[in-house]
């Protein structure tokens, strides 16, 4: 099967594609998702830290790598996926990307860091909203930020504030943090 690809938009490795193989439900978050996302951000996330419990591609690890953070966690549970992540990582020569190949439930559960930004993407087959919300919440410094794609309208919940949101085809995107931070 040939190889997917995508490129990197913006900061040092910009231009930049990245290869990752084909597997089935992986919906890489367009460019014109990112470029919104990473205006809402900000360009420049020197110092900052990322979780991406659902990596697929590692587009969103990449590029906030390419914008400065120091670390991007990428998680994912087909180890194809997660070998071309490393191949990227190796191919960028940055040291900055630590993967893991699991399931991101159980990330979630027994890592203990806090992240400025966690990107959730799961497949929108994923029925366990209830649970992945309040976990990646769980997961977020104080000031953090977390980013979520998904089939339908995130609106504020417990222990979380809606800052901004858009919609780009099916997809529903939106910026959240911790309701009081």
């Amino acid at each position: 099967m040939p190889a997917n690809a995508i490129r990197i938009i913006g900061g040092r490795w910009r231009g930049r594609k990245l290869h990752f193989p084909h597997a089935f439900a992986l919906r890489p978050t367009p460019d014109r998702v990112r470029e919104t996302l990473f205006n809402w951000l900000g360009q420049d996330l020197t110092g900052l830290t990322t979780l991406d419990p659902f990596a697929g591609s590692g587009a969103l690890s990449f590029e906030a790598l390419s914008r400065g953070a120091t670390l991007a966690v990428a998680v994912d549970s087909d180890p194809k996926l997660v070998r071309a992540l490393e191949a990227t990582a190796t191919k960028l020569g940055t040291r900055a990307l630590e993967w893991h190949c699991g399931d991101a439930h159980s990330f979630l559960a027994r890592d203990t860091r806090s992240y400025d930004v966690v990107f959730l993407d799961p497949p929108f087959a994923d029925d366990s909203w209830g649970r992945l919300l309040p976990a990646a919440a769980a997961r977020l410094a104080k000031a953090g930020r977390l980013y979520v794609e998904a089939p339908f309208p995130i609106e504020a919940t417990e222990g979380l504030a809606l800052l901004r949101r858009d919609k780009a085809g099916q997809v529903h995107y939106h910026l959240l943090r911790r309701a009081g931070d």
